[in-house]
């Protein structure tokens, strides 16, 4: 490491949490002028780094350097005031706002609010980054690549250091990728220090300098700038790999999870269109309400064994979509058909009696109630209903043998079926949810993101679940905003934008382009 380059430097850095040791002594240096990409599976501490950079948390052992001298970051602001700026996952722009008055937001509050400044600093940073946008645009008007550099100039308004970037592609379509990619080249050409956190190996080595892993909270290694130049991406893969795992024989699914080339690993057969579709949804919308998107006259049809992934930005209609079919919300018009028979009306208890099942992306709240045991959480949506009811009296020996079963078949991690849900990982909650909602009796399921915040281990073992299920018979909607995950599970892939439904498309040849059109809206097309 070189410390007297570095314009921001970990030095032992430790940070723990009730149970949880986070971080463990790390020590990293980001230096002017380069893209150091921070890799490592969910839970290997990069989010707290990051936090701590961006002045949400401090460190419990070891300091932070600006420019060579240890400094407390108390706050985002002062984290701002130092020169660092952060992008997150998520925008966080005010969409009813103009693209100006959201960079205005934040001054100091006993100064007058300065137009013309801010216009210049407006222009200045339109001229780094390399973008046209129009400054009085409403926010909320702007496609999501559009917001993203309004979030980058945010970050960089008090000055040009240090750039973190938190998991920037995850909503971005083909175009917007490349888009920042050249954001991110004209930066680090200008000196700045880039931090790009990713979970996708293709975008480490096509946009990073250096790499440095993270796993179990501590850093396990690192590929420097001259290595990684004359590496070739798979001698790059199998070196972070290992990192990752501490062995190169790790899961091959694994790898292709990281890299994204996990690509319809399932398509080895046709899906048989011949006879009636499973699920039929004809010119079905929404109320609208605020702050979410309606669906306007959406139509599709789903046969047996087939996997229709829905893509989208985040926020074209989704979650209505997931939420009508699987009976939670009222359809405004139209019809929905299982197996020929009008469901339009029914609700959760009906849906489910025709074999609807719903994995919502909200695993607690919505999919389990936390304070509720494993074995209450197994039975949630049959509650009153035989065998598990009699009489309106719960058998509980019934119930809990029935746990039992589930949690050795589906491999819960959970020392009893009596622990309430609340305590387990995120990846053994996912399970529960799979072991309800994928019985017997199901025909159709709903994945709503069905691999967010898992680790690589869960989210192969979700999808592997999911194919099985279309292996099965089983007709499957998988909504999610990970392009790669779609193009690995998919049959065919349609376009939610702005809510209507963009376009249909088969999952071969050109389909990232064809997808990548259809979620700008520049063109509706249908296979």
């Amino acid at each position: 490491m070189n410390q007297s380059t570095a314009v921001v430097a970990v030095r032992n850095v430790t940070k723990r949490f009730p149970g949880v040791v986070a971080n463990a002594d790390v020590s990293l240096d980001f230096n002017p002028g380069e893209v150091h990409v921070l890799l490592g599976e969910n839970g290997a501490g990069k989010s707290t780094l990051i936090g701590m950079l961006a002045g949400m948390q401090q460190p419990d052992e070891g300091e932070i350097l600006i420019g060579g001298q240890a400094v407390k970051i108390a706050s985002p602001r002062h984290s701002l005031e130092l020169g660092i700026g952060t992008v997150f996952q998520h925008v966080l722009l005010v969409p009813s706002l103009t693209v100006i008055e959201n960079l205005m937001l934040g001054g100091s509050w006993w100064q007058r609010l300065a137009r013309g400044a801010a216009l210049k600093r407006f222009r200045e940073l339109s001229g780094l980054l390399g973008v046209e946008i129009d400054p009085d645009a409403q926010v909320g008007r702007l496609s999501l690549g559009e917001q993203q550099q309004v979030e980058i100039m945010r970050a960089l308004w008090r000055g040009e250091k240090v750039l973190i970037l938190d998991e920037p592609t995850s909503m971005l379509t083909p175009q917007g990728v490349r888009d920042l990619g050249a954001v991110m080249k004209r930066l680090r050409d200008k000196g700045v220090a880039l931090i790009l956190i990713t979970h996708k190996l293709v975008e480490a080595y096509a946009f990073g300098d250096r790499i440095s892993v993270l796993r179990l909270g501590r850093v396990v290694g690192e590929i420097a700038p001259d290595r990684l130049k004359a590496m070739t991406e798979k001698q790059v893969t199998d070196t972070v790999i290992q990192m990752m795992f501490g062995t190169v024989e790790a899961h091959a699914r694994d790898a292709e999870i990281l890299t994204g080339r996990g690509r319809a690993a399932h398509r080895d057969r046709a899906v048989d269109r011949s006879g009636a579709a499973r699920l039929q949804v004809r010119d079905v919308g929404t109320e609208a309400e605020r702050g979410a998107c309606p669906l306007r006259s959406v139509s599709f049809d789903l046969w047996p064994g087939e996997v229709l992934g829905i893509a989208g930005v985040d926020g074209n209609g989704q979650k209505h979509l997931a939420e009508v079919l699987a009976g939670q919300r009222h359809a405004s018009g139209g019809k929905i058909e299982i197996g020929g028979i009008d469901v339009t009306a029914d609700g959760v208890p009906e849906r489910r009696k025709h074999g609807v099942r719903y994995v919502t992306d909200e695993r607690l709240g919505e999919g389990t109630v936390g304070a509720f045991s494993v074995a209450t959480n197994l039975v949630l949506k049959e509650i009153g209903v035989a065998p598990f009811w009699k009489r309106g009296i719960s058998d509980w020996n019934l119930i809990h043998d029935h746990a039992r079963t589930q949690i050795k078949r589906n491999d819960i991690r959970t020392p009893s079926e009596k622990i309430p849900v609340g305590r387990l990982s995120g990846g053994n909650i996912q399970k529960v949810l799979l072991a309800r909602e994928l019985n017997a009796e199901a025909s159709v399921a709903v994945f709503n993101k069905p691999t967010y915040g898992l680790d690589l281990q869960n989210t192969r073992l979700a999808h592997d679940r999911i194919l099985a299920s279309a292996e099965s018979g089983m007709a499957i909607v998988v909504i999610s905003t990970d392009l790669d995950e779609l193009l690995e599970l998919s049959d065919r892939i349609a376009v939610m934008y702005q809510g209507h439904l963009a376009g249909i498309v088969e999952n071969g040849p050109d389909v990232e382009r064809k997808v990548g059109m259809l979620m700008t809206g520049a063109q509706k097309d249908a296979a």
